[in-house]
C-alpha cells in the first residue's frame, strides 16, 4: 500500500519508519531545510538521533508530491494542526482515506479529533484515529508495540488495521472512536499530575492512586460523551495511561516533573523541545466537563497548576483533602 505521512516530528517519523518496512511510504514535512537535512543524514537527527531510516523511506517537502499516489494519508501533527492539514488535503483534491494520530482536544472548539475531521473531510471519505501506548523512539527502533485503530465505520477500521498490522506493530480495530480518542487525550492530563507527584517524591503509593483515580476520571468523561466504558480498559485507555504516567520518555510526565520544581509554564514549554498535548488539552477537557456536569478533580488541579500558578504541593494537598466518598468510576 502507498502511504503518505504528514508530519516529520518524532511520532510521524517513527510511524513512517515502521510502516515503510512493509509499505511504500513518503514522509512529508513543511520545513524544506529540515527535510533536506534528514535526507542527507539518513535519520531525523532533531527528534530521533541515531535511528537510521529504512532504505526505501521517501522524504518530501511538497504535499502535492507526497500525496499524489497515496492510497492512505496519515496525519501526525499536534491536535492544533489537524484541521489545517485536512483542509490542505481537500484543497489538493485528495479523496483518499485519512487516519490521524494526534491525542488531544482542539483548544478553541473543545472538539475531539474525529469531530474536527467530520467537519473538514469531503463526504464519503473514510477517516479514523490511530492511538494507543507508544513512544516514538521505541517504535522507530523497531521494538514491539500495539495500537488501536478506531473509526465510526468499524468495517473500515478492521480493513485498515489488517493492512497496517505487522509483527512489530500490532494494530487492533475498534468502532468506539470517541472512547479511543478520549482515552488518548485525557491520559496526558493524568500524566502531568503523576509527574507532579513523582517530582514531589510522594512515592509509588501516590502514583498508583493518581493513575487509578485518573482512569476513573477519564472513564466518567468519556462515557458522558458517548464512549463505551470497556474501551478505557484497553490499549487506548489503561494501556496508554500506564505508559504515559510511568515512562521516562513521556513529555507530559516531564511537564509535571518541572511543575514540581516550581518552573513556570512558559519556561517549561520553551525548554521541552516537543509538544506536550496535555497542556492545551487540560483547559479544553475541563471546559467540556463543566458543561456536562462531570466531576474531574485531577484535571481541575492540573489546570490550576498550569494556568493559575497554584503551587504543586498545594494542588496535591487539595486533592488529598477532598471529602471521603465511596469508590466508584
Amino acid at each position: 500500500m502507498k502511504l503518505a505521512v504528514m508530519g516529520a516530528g518524532a511520532w510521524g517519523t517513527a510511524l513512517a519508519m515502521s510502516f515503510s518496512r512493509h509499505h511504500e511510504v513518503t514522509l512529508w514535512g513543511r520545513d524544506a531545510t529540515q527535510i533536506a537535512a534528514m535526507r542527507v543524514a539518513g535519520e531525523n537527527s532533531r527528534y530521533l538521533p541515531g535511528l537510521p531510516f529504512p532504505a526505501n523511506l521517501q522524504l518530501s517537502d511538497s504535499l502535492a508530491e507526497a500525496t499524489a499516489e497515496a492510497e492512505l494519508v496519515l496525519i501526525v501533527t499536534p491536535t492544533a494542526g489537524l484541521r489545517g492539514s485536512l483542509r490542505a488535503l481537500t484543497e489538493l483534491g485528495r479523496r483518499v482515506p485519512v487516519l490521524w494520530a494526534c491525542k488531544g482536544l482542539e483548544a478553541d472548539s473543545q472538539l475531539p479529533a474525529h469531530k474536527v475531521a467530520a467537519a473538514e473531510l469531503p463526504a464519503g471519505v473514510h477517516g479514523g484515529s490511530l492511538t494507543g501506548p507508544s513512544f516514538a523512539q521505541e517504535v522507530a527502533a523497531g521494538l514491539p508495540a500495539a495500537l488501536t485503530l478506531a473509526a465510526e465505520d468499524e468495517a473500515f477500521a478492521r480493513e485498515m488495521a489488517a493492512k497496517l498490522h505487522s509483527s512489530r506493530l500490532r494494530i487492533y480495530s475498534s468502532g468506539d472512536v470517541i472512547g479511543a480518542e478520549i482515552g488518548g487525550a485525557v491520559k496526558n492530563i493524568m500524566a502531568i499530575a503523576t509527574g507532579v507527584g513523582d517530582g514531589l517524591k510522594l512515592g509509588n503509593n501516590a502514583r498508583a492512586a493518581l493513575i487509578t483515580r485518573g482512569l476513573a476520571e477519564i472513564t466518567r468523561f468519556g462515557v458522558a460523551l458517548g464512549a463505551k466504558p470497556e474501551t478505557f480498559t484497553g490499549l487506548s485507555g489503561l494501556g496508554d495511561l500506564i505508559l504515559t504516567c510511568t515512562g521516562d520518555l513521556s513529555r507530559n510526565r516531564k511537564v509535571g516533573l518541572l511543575l514540581a520544581e516550581g518552573k513556570p509554564l512558559a519556561e517549561i514549554i520553551e525548554n521541552l523541545g516537543h509538544v506536550a498535548e496535555g497542556v492545551n488539552t487540560a483547559k479544553a477537557v475541563l471546559g467540556q466537563a463543566q458543561k456536562l456536569g462531570v466531576d474531574m478533580p485531577i484535571t481541575a488541579a492540573v489546570c490550576a497548576m498550569l494556568f493559575e500558578d497554584l503551587p504543586a504541593a498545594e494542588a496535591i494537598a487539595s486533592l488529598m483533602g477532598r471529602e471521603t466518598k465511596k469508590e466508584a468510576a
